[in-house]
């Protein structure tokens, strides 16, 4: 098949298409999921920034090195009080949370 801009389709599109639009249940869930993904890789680059390895960063919070590669490569099972503590007590950063109604 021959790519014109008529059948490139934008990232929008393909999740309503294989998901459904926003405020469904499936594709809520996707985004829930992307989020969390997303937590972990912004934890383990600024991990990383600071020049510390998973065992170091354990250390300061109090838990595991395996605990801190679970957050990284899977940033949902995380508590606030955790992710308060590696943000600022590990990396010496600030959190910020929204919510959107």
């Amino acid at each position: 098949m021959k790519k014109t801009k008529e059948n490139i389709k934008t990232w929008s599109q393909i999740k309503d298409e294989q998901f459904g639009k926003e405020g469904t249940s499936r594709r809520d869930g996707l985004d829930r999921e992307f989020e969390t993904f997303k937590i972990g890789i912004i934890l383990r680059q600024a991990r990383e920034s600071k020049h510390l390895t998973q065992e170091e960063l354990a250390k300061v919070i109090d838990k595991k090195r395996t605990y801190i590669s679970r957050v990284e490569n899977d940033g949902s099972n995380i508590t606030l009080r955790t992710l308060y503590d590696i943000v600022e007590k590990g990396l010496g950063g600030k959190v910020t949370i929204g919510i959107k109604i």
